[in-house]
């Protein structure tokens, strides 16, 4: 291929389109790399969030008795883990793909955008299988969606906008600021308990409703018990908040990462 001066500006998204191939070999390589050398295996998607749910269940639905909201607790949390561990884990690896790819980086012309989107396109494979489990368990419960499954598609674009988003922003600051990868544990560790993964909303008193509400986490896991349990329908300024907060880190996520790309090869 042919380098143009300014070809950078005026097709880079025409070769992101072109060069979605490397793509798939960055996600799948990543894939084989996760899991290499490992005594489960590809299991690991499937015992992550397997043992998380017993420990929730255990701990909240046993000890502490959270209310479930007539909806049978494995599931309850089962539904919030599924995009929560979707969106962490997604910000979790993206924010060191371009660390990771420095040698490649280095050496040969690619939009620098595939690197971080390779890294949520293995979440969502983990989310997949986690999504085939959550089905079992729903079928072990004799609980299956009903017309609210419609909105699942909405509530999942959030989902991902919200890890791209981040997830870019994430990246393009770790290539200069090195803190980076060390924060990022903290606001996971953090923002697990912050959202409502082992707990229903509807626990929150209604004077800390709209602080809770910023974190744009409740509004998905809410939307997606909504759509796969029938459990209550996400409160709209929930919603509205995680839609407005998901596209801001996605614009502004994208714009920084491009603004900054053409110096990763020289700092990183």
């Amino acid at each position: 291929m042919t380098i143009e001066a300014g070809r950078g500006e005026s097709r880079y998204w025409r070769d992101v389109w072109e060069y979605r191939e490397l793509l798939y070999f960055l996600a799948w390589r990543d894939i084989l790399v996760r899991y290499k050398q490992t005594v489960a295996g590809v299991a690991w998607a499937v015992l992550r969030p397997a043992l998380t749910l017993a420990v929730f269940s255990v701990v909240f639905g046993r000890i502490a008795r959270l209310p479930d909201g007539g909806v049978p607790y494995p599931l309850l949390v089962f539904a919030g883990l599924l995009p929560w561990q979707f969106v962490a884990s997604s910000v979790a690896d993206t924010a060191g793909s371009l660390v990771s790819n420095a040698g490649l980086l280095t050496k040969v012309y690619f939009p620098r955008l595939l690197a971080p989107v390779s890294a949520v396109a293995v979440s969502l494979l983990d989310g997949l299988v986690s999504l085939v489990l959550l089905a079992g368990l729903m079928a072990y419960y004799g609980r299956w969606p009903g017309a609210e499954a419609a909105s699942l598609p909405l509530v999942a674009l959030l989902a991902f906008a919200l890890a791209i988003g981040a997830g870019v922003w994430l990246a393009a600051l770790n290539v200069r600021y090195r803190d980076v990868r060390l924060l990022v544990p903290f606001l996971v560790q953090v923002g697990l308990y912050v959202s409502p993964v082992g707990f229903s909303s509807a626990v929150v008193p209604e004077r800390f409703r709209l602080l809770y509400f910023l974190n744009p986490l409740v509004g998905i896991i809410d939307g997606f018990r909504y759509a796969l349990l029938g459990a209550p329908a996400p409160d709209p300024r929930a919603l509205g908040l995680s839609a407005f907060i998901a596209l801001v880190l996605l614009t502004s996520g994208v714009a920084y990462f491009r603004h900054t790309e053409r110096t990763f090869a020289d700092v990183i």
